[in-house]
């Protein structure tokens, strides 16, 4: 866990894909929305590059993009391009990891200094897809997926290290705290025949992942994932889908409690980032959150641990859906958060944002 001081206060948090047209626009809704902790914005909508899985694809071994999917030929021959990689990892050769502005709109607009981002901020977030779900998307000329070669997997998890701790460098002088979020939702198919990695691999490739990063690190997964194994991992943040899932934390209590003790973070998507959206409330989120939270007392966890370490988010990103349903949602997501901080932040300081009334 790292040392500097984050206090997550039920603050409002984002995965980073919006479904808005332009690069402005979007940087407005994360900075009213998620004032205290902005996401610069993932843009699907606008580029083909900005999709989760093509935009983090620079610059690997024998990677080749067309029509918006990045495959990696092998016939160009990888020896010479993975040297250059695992050079730049054991180097710690940071640039090696950076985003272009083609592939990542929203970040570009913020190192340009175009963004005028709320104050104070209690973190910023960056956020790069996670090894398992890029490796298994990610295919060879002949459509298999990179997970299924021992040596690219391993090069998949460098080469994200690389983006992820280049990241971090950039948006460190932004906020006194920075989070790279690992997006990982094929960890949902984890014990099925669909990954057929052990464990240990799976832990090994995320922490790969986040060996470069010093600030907070946080996992995110959309399904109704092994939650025992993502605290397996140095995660500092545990991020899912708490409105489907968020009664499949009882199973694992004992990891909780001690990802707890050690000063975890629980972010939870109680918003559901879907069309369904517009007929839910605050006060129906606040209470189907504060039941998951009984529950897990029930089975054993300390109430205050729990409520001490509490965010908000929408349950996945937003860019499948259309601008009306994922305002909504983030009216949803400031509601929810203003509520249970009225409730269990007493003290704390109301951050800039909109709000929707319950």
């Amino acid at each position: 866990m790292t040392d500097k001081p984050f206090q997550p206060n039920w603050l409002p948090f984002a995965l980073a894909a919006v479904p808005y047209a332009d690069v402005g626009t979007a940087w407005e809704a994360m900075a009213k929305y998620t004032g205290a902790i902005p996401a610069w914005p993932q843009l699907p909508r606008t580029s083909a590059l900005e999709n989760m899985y093509v935009q983090y694809c620079e610059r690997f071994p024998g990677i080749e993009v067309s029509n918006g999917k990045a495959v990696v030929n092998r016939r160009k021959g990888l020896d010479e391009d993975l040297e250059l990689l695992y050079l730049a990892y054991l180097e710690n050769q940071v640039d090696y990891g950076r985003i272009s502005a083609a592939y990542a709109a929203g970040l570009a607009s913020l190192l340009r200094g175009d963004v005028d981002l709320p104050g104070p901020l209690a973190a910023i977030k960056g956020e790069v897809t996670g090894p398992i779900s890029w490796a298994l998307t990610i295919a060879d000329q002949n459509e298999r997926p990179l997970l299924y070669d021992e040596v690219l997997a391993d090069a998949v998890a460098k080469h994200l290290c690389m983006k992820a701790t280049w990241q971090e460098r950039q948006l460190q002088p932004f906020a006194p705290q920075t989070i790279l979020l690992v997006n990982e939702p094929y960890m949902a198919s984890f014990g099925s025949s669909f990954i057929s990695l052990s464990r240990n691999q799976v832990i090994s490739l995320i922490d790969q992942v986040f060996a470069g990063v010093s600030g907070l690190k946080a996992l995110h997964c959309c399904g109704n994932a092994d939650w025992s194994l993502a605290l397996s991992t140095s995660i500092d943040i545990l991020s899912l889908d708490a409105y489907d899932y968020g009664h499949g934390l009882v199973r694992y209590v004992q990891p909780l409690g001690e990802f707890l003790q050690r000063g975890g973070i629980v972010s939870w998507g109680i918003v559901p980032a879907s069309i369904g959206a517009e007929s839910e409330t605050v006060t129906g989120l606040v209470e189907r959150l504060e039941r998951t939270i009984d529950s897990l007392v029930e089975a054993g966890l300390q109430r205050e641990s729990l409520l001490k370490a509490g965010l908000v988010t929408p349950s996945c990103g937003l860019g499948a859906l259309d601008q009306e349903n994922a305002q909504r949602v983030f009216e949803l997501l400031v509601g929810v958060s203003q509520e249970m901080r009225h409730r269990y932040v007493v003290s704390a300081p109301a951050p800039e944002q909109g709000v929707e009334p319950s």
